[in-house]
């Protein structure tokens, strides 16, 4: 496989997109319908394409002793190519090409696939959160903000969130696998001087591919960074949420746990022990892809033409960041369905707070009532910091207290948790229109 991400990590969908023989099949693939068009235009003898296409594809161990001697990899796969295909077509193999026009043209169409891939796992992740979202719409829970009580919420509002996010990535990763999608067969510096743009257009279309308008003597390598940029943000959304559900499980939280299957064994040592381990793989691998994306970034800039200097790094990182992103999205999926959601938990935490998390309410019925904001702040900030110190609930002390000119009912009104329901429908409606 190219690249350097452990089998362990290497689902078999996008393993064998960047295996090594996809690669050379790939190449074959450019070099046959170069010939191809080539004898379209009557430049290469007829049946010279057809006699390539069937020779044997080399394998990853010939080119690799080939390259042995010729210390180059494209050139010793074009030795062997053209050995297979025979004298007589031999010596038209790589006609009018320079290796770029095979390799970046040959990269968008592993790229591509890629692409499609991860479209579809990230389409099934977020059909995953959506599903929960709706499931949860009611689940009450309290709302953090900097780890402490907010106001209340329900989990399916913090799951639309998500929803929303992963829908924005789906958009973002179409304008990427646009972004690459392209191939160039151009020539020496771009300039077409021995291979006709009638070519590139005809070997593009038969890939399903773009053209890159300007190739210089490789496609632009800003697309390769945008390719690698969104799978870092794609990333960062996994983590997002994982780090939310390594925080649900914190034993003193535990309103959301990953589900933990029969024989499963938490810790080699404490037998009790049920980790978030899944969640904090995910956090790990998203510093992974973005390390990847800082080397896109860094290989935008190229010598004149062209230069290599990117060529060694995007052995590693395309493949890998495609490979790790890819197993994210499908291990993240199997997490979000078997995710265990503890309601009781949750409104257990909800009432522990004594009725703080509807200190805002209060505050604007009061300024209602007809308090300057401040008078209303202090006034519900005293026997907030009362409830704290374990005084009573928020709203005994508040209707114990002199100063609150509210009835029973303008106060009871205020700790009402069928109101987050209500004012939060609009988040589902906008759910429901992806």
């Amino acid at each position: 496989m190219i690249g350097a991400v452990i089998e362990r990590y290497t689902l078999p969908e996008m393993g064998s997109i960047w295996s090594e023989q996809r690669k050379l099949e790939t190449w074959k693939a450019v070099e046959v319908a170069a010939l191809r068009a080539f004898e379209g235009l009557d430049v290469v003898p007829d049946g010279v394409a057809s006699a390539v296409e069937k020779a044997p594809c080399p394998t990853p161990q010939e080119v690799a002793e080939r390259e042995a001697v010729t210390n180059h990899d494209l050139a010793a796969f074009v030795d062997l190519l053209g050995a297979g295909a025979g004298d007589e077509a031999a010596g038209w193999v790589h006609y009018g090409l320079t290796s770029s026009d095979v390799l970046d043209t040959a990269s968008g169409v592993l790229l591509m696939e890629s692409a499609n891939l991860l479209a579809a796992a990230l389409a099934d992740l977020a059909s995953a959160v959506r599903q929960r979202a709706v499931e949860h719409r009611e689940s009450f829970m309290v709302g953090r903000t900097h780890g402490i009580w907010a106001e209340p919420t329900t989990f399916g509002l913090k799951l639309a969130g998500w929803a929303f996010e992963l829908d924005r990535d789906r958009q973002r990763l179409d304008a990427a696998r646009e972004a690459v999608s392209v191939g160039k067969i151009s020539g020496a510096v771009g300039t077409y001087a021995h291979v006709p743009p009638t070519i590139e257009a005809a070997v593009c279309e038969e890939l399903g591919l773009g053209i890159e308008p300007a190739s210089t003597q490789v496609t632009a390598r800003d697309r390769h960074a945008q390719y690698l940029t969104c799978l870092a943000l794609i990333g960062a959304s996994i983590e997002r949420m994982a780090t939310e559900i390594r925080h649900l499980q914190r034993s003193e939280v535990g309103e959301a746990r990953e589900g933990f299957r029969k024989g499963q064994k938490g810790s080699s040592a404490m037998p009790h022990k049920r980790n978030p381990i899944l969640s904090e793989r995910m956090t790990g691998m998203a510093r992974l892809l973005r390390g990847y994306a800082q080397v896109g970034l860094e290989n935008v800039a190229l010598w004149h033409e062209r230069d290599i200097s990117h060529s060694s790094a995007e052995r590693v990182v395309l493949p890998d960041a495609s490979i790790a992103l890819h197993y994210m999205l499908v291990q993240f999926k199997g997490l979000v369905e078997n995710l265990v959601v503890d309601t009781n938990r949750m409104m257990a935490n909800l009432e522990s707070t004594k009725g703080l998390v509807f200190s805002q309410a209060v505050l604007l019925k009061l300024i209602e009532s007809g308090l300057t904001r401040d008078e209303a702040y202090r006034l519900v900030q005293r026997n907030a910091m009362a409830a704290w110190d374990g005084d009573g609930s928020l709203q005994d002390l508040l209707s114990a207290d002199p100063d609150v000119k509210l009835s029973d009912e303008e106060l009871s009104s205020c700790f009402n948790l069928g109101r987050v329901v209500d004012t939060s429908s609009v988040v589902f409606d906008r759910l429901a229109a992806l």
